[in-house]
């Protein structure tokens, strides 16, 4: 009984972390998206510490963190006009 309490107090937990870190990413893209850069920066490193976090607590992989940081700030750059 005290198991299944865990599992699920713990599966709650990751599930709120990654649904965070979601709901930044979808805000910076918006962001990237109505050409608003400042307050694109300002997401970007709000989900740069939450992903930071989510791996620390073991919520992501670390791999999977550097993944999603990279892809993130690549995105968030502005595009150099050839």
């Amino acid at each position: 009984m005290k198991d299944l309490r865990q599992s699920q107090a713990r599966a709650s937990r990751n599930k709120q972390a990654k649904e965070n870190i979601a709901y930044l990413l979808k805000r910076v893209q918006k962001s990237v998206e109505a050409n608003d850069l400042t307050k694109a920066e300002e997401y970007v490193k709000q989900a740069v510490k939450a992903i930071d976090r989510a791996v620390q607590k073991g919520v992501m992989k670390k791999n999977t963190g550097a993944r999603k940081k990279s892809r993130l700030i690549k995105s968030a750059k502005p595009q150099a006009k050839k």
